[in-house]
């Protein structure tokens, strides 16, 4: 005999529940999915090292034109926080304490990527497609690239581009702005 069961899904609120309820603490690395609350991998010495360079060179680059935000949440709809690696987020005087921030605030959005590679292009860049997020950067740790998703459209990105250590990436936002690659990857 089959038994049919159903999942339950969580809201982004229920979720902030479960935090504030204690059922879910800092400690816990999760990130909410679809509604599904996910496990996130543990931080490697590489990853670490990469947002660390990323956190310094965003910093150098962006301070005073865009709120720098380090692996913070990001709500894409009512079933879906996910924390990147780092974002831009559009300038506001609040600092996003009235509210997490959504698409419409991102300028750019990146992931550092080592045993999350397939996950974060299969899983992640859909979602960050949906919620119109006009440019992802995945620093590829596996290969020692970066990988450049632009132009949204449903739930996936038109525009791609590898770029290698020696190149330079120019963000959209800030067109006046080159980084080094070279910059980003350890």
């Amino acid at each position: 005999m089959l038994v049919h069961t159903e999942r339950r899904l969580f809201t982004v609120e229920e979720y902030h529940q479960m935090a504030e309820a204690g059922i879910l603490t800092e400690d816990d690395r999760t990130e909410l999915i679809q509604g599904e609350i996910v496990a996130m991998s543990p931080i490697g010495v590489r990853h670490a090292a990469c947002v660390n360079r990323l956190t310094e060179a965003l910093s150098h680059y962006f301070s005073g034109k865009a709120v720098i935000s380090i692996q913070n949440p990001l709500q894409i709809n009512e079933y879906t926080e996910l924390q990147p690696d780092a974002m831009l987020l559009r300038r506001r005087e609040d600092y996003y304490v009235q509210a997490l921030p959504t698409g419409e605030d991102i300028l750019l959005l990146i992931e550092v990527s080592d045993t999350t590679l397939a996950y974060d292009r299969m899983t992640k860049l859909p979602l960050y497609a949906c919620a119109q997020i006009p440019e992802v950067w995945l620093v590829n740790l596996v290969d020692n690239l970066l990988e450049v998703y632009r132009a949204p459209q449903a739930d996936a990105y038109t525009e791609f581009r590898r770029m290698y250590q020696k190149d330079t990436a120019v963000p959209l936002a800030f067109p006046d702005t080159p980084i080094a690659i070279n910059d980003l990857i350890p």
